[in-house]
């Protein structure tokens, strides 16, 4: 991995909402190097036995690629259990591409966040989204949860819980801390019961959120943990796009993922470019951009990684076998659900 800085991906959602499906089709499909740190209390062994035997990596790194936190709601124990993992997991980051942070159902998002800004982390790692899993089911039959009973045992048996939030509030938690919401056991439901779902999620989270529907954890591996290089050429996934609202079968479970490559060669600065790439978020549903803007006075190009509405630049060489302008200019990848996205871009100036 060229980028100095390691990506990281915190996955949240309670118990039973597809958390670790989703993580070992990542694992196995990514082809990426990653480590996950795993805190489901009650479940925690079984969550990390599922991950180990999924055969993402040789078995002599399984016991260093995945950190198991069991001491309770990591939201609670920041200082004693995730720094430290995350110092531990930093030692080897260049072993690693990246680290998935699969939460407890019962963390709020917002602690972890803020402790990536640890000062002894957060000029090695940028974040690379925060990724809500809802179950989609459960919540079209009027709960968020679909194992209420567990999700109490778990309140119960956690004596290190400092926050006793009710279910709704944490709910609305991590929607709000979303980059991205994924509706899991779509599958499940009708067109018509998607669209009273996707308009809950809306409802009591961030309205520009994108949401996406998910069945069985699989989902194209970019969306969730950025574009890699071998991804840059992506021209669209293999699922297929169909209209949420139509009443046949189950539709509204493909995603058609658009990728398009944003090269020009004119004078920007970082307020401009964000300004801009915010406005087009929403309007063409972009998920992620990455890439590089070179400015005028600047040694070193800045480095772009958006997720949804979350920016994050810095200042970083390129290889030397980037394309570079010849003085100022920017080289981005965006995936989106509309496309149109550099037409759009090109006509803003």
């Amino acid at each position: 991995m060229s980028d100095s800085r390691l990506p990281v991906t915190v996955v949240t959602g309670f118990l039973g909402s597809g958390k670790t499906t989703l993580l070992r089709h990542l694992l196995s499909e990514a082809h990426q190097r990653l480590a996950v740190v795993v805190n489901e209390f009650g479940t925690v062994g079984l969550d990390g036995d599922l991950l180990k035997t999924c055969g993402f990596c040789p078995d002599d790194e399984v016991d260093e690629r995945i950190v198991e936190l069991n001491n309770g709601c990591l939201c609670c124990t920041v200082q004693e259990d995730f720094l430290p993992a995350m110092e531990a997991l930093l030692l080897r980051s260049n072993q690693i591409d990246g680290i998935i942070i699969e939460t407890s159902g019962l963390a709020l998002p917002k602690p972890l966040l803020q402790a990536l800004n640890w000062p002894a982390i957060r000029s090695k790692v940028f974040i690379n989204g925060v990724v809500t899993l809802v179950d989609g089911y459960a919540l079209s039959n009027g709960s968020p949860v679909g194992d209420l009973k567990s999700i109490n045992e778990q309140i119960t048996n956690d004596n290190s819980i400092e926050h006793l939030t009710p279910i709704n509030d944490l709910f609305r938690d991590q929607l709000i801390s979303a980059d991205l919401v994924l509706i899991s056991r779509s599958d499940l439901l009708s067109a018509k019961s998607f669209s009273l779902v996707r308009d809950e999620v809306k409802k009591q989270g961030d309205s520009i959120t994108n949401i996406l529907p998910i069945s069985n954890g699989k989902i194209e591996p970019s969306v969730i943990l950025g574009i890699c290089k071998e991804q840059n050429n992506i021209s669209r996934s293999d699922q297929n796009d169909h209209d949420h609202d139509h009443d046949h079968g189950h539709d509204h479970d493909h995603v058609d993922v658009i990728s398009e490559h944003l090269r020009f060669e004119f004078p920007i600065d970082r307020d401009l470019l964000k300004e801009i790439l915010l406005k087009l978020v929403p309007e063409y549903q972009i998920l992620r951009i990455k890439g590089r803007c070179w400015m005028e006075g600047k040694a070193l190009p800045l480095q772009i990684q958006m997720v949804g509405t979350r920016f994050n630049s810095w200042f970083e060489s390129a290889n030397d076998d980037s394309w570079k302008p010849s003085k100022a200019g920017i080289d981005l990848v965006s995936l989106s659900l509309k496309g149109g996205v550099e037409k759009a871009f090109e006509s803003s100036f």
